[in-house]
């Protein structure tokens, strides 16, 4: 699980829509410690986006962006989050936009594997990319896609840096959230197909941080 060759990259890797400048990106805090959420059902598509919509105005801004290693509340009204201790700590950055909005690949790479994971508080239609780097592998997931970014894909599929791999879904399609990307780093798959843990318990954080790291690795957002 080294990632250390994931610096090797200079320069900055995009997955939204690059037509979009980074000077409309805005920091978003959807942890258990801001206290601007207090009396916000954040689990709400609605009230979540009704939320973000002012953060963007806010900071005169078109994407919000932000939640790697977060605890987050968000979580909590899921069963599936629940079923084997808490899960509430966030394992990819997400970037909350509008639904249609372009996803981009950051680096070359093919399809490992897709599917609609449409069960509550999942990520709807997913896909995951498998890239090597100097022979170094390692995979990446998108998650909260529309239906139509599965059509045509198949194992294998080559995908070129900054190629459109799909579009953000709607919240009836992407199971019950505020339009979003969920963007994640793997470095072990474990034998998962189209599908992976995004958010983990507190117990479990010291293996999913190695095998999930910082995402701004690629993205090299000036945080």
């Amino acid at each position: 699980m080294n990632f250390k060759k994931l610096t090797l990259i200079e320069e900055p890797c995009d997955v939204m829509d690059s037509s979009i400048p980074r000077t409309a990106y805005c920091l978003l805090d959807l942890s258990t410690a801001n206290k601007q959420l207090k009396g916000i059902d954040i689990a709400s598509p609605v009230e979540c986006q009704q939320y973000i919509d002012k953060v963007l105005e806010r900071n005169n801004a078109k994407i919000a962006f932000g939640g790697y290693l977060e605890k987050r509340a968000l979580y909590a009204q899921s069963e599936r989050f629940m079923t084997s201790g808490e899960r509430n700590i966030h394992l990819g950055m997400d970037f909350w936009c509008a639904a249609g909005t372009r996803v981009v690949v950051p680096l070359a790479g093919k399809i490992h594997s897709f599917q609609n994971n449409n069960d509550k508080g999942n990520y709807g239609p997913t896909i995951i990319l498998r890239h090597e780097l100097e022979e170094f592998t390692f995979y990446t997931l998108y998650g909260h896609l529309s239906l139509e970014s599965l059509e045509g894909l198949y194992i294998g599929k080559q995908f070129s840096k900054g190629e459109t791999l799909g579009t953000l879904g709607t919240p009836d399609i992407n199971v019950h959230y505020a339009p979003h990307l969920h963007f994640q780093i793997i470095m072990d798959i474990e034998g998962y197909r189209g599908d992976y843990p995004g958010v983990c318990t507190l117990k479990d954080l010291d293996f999913y941080q190695k095998n999930c790291p910082d995402p701004n690795l690629l993205l090299k957002f000036n945080l």
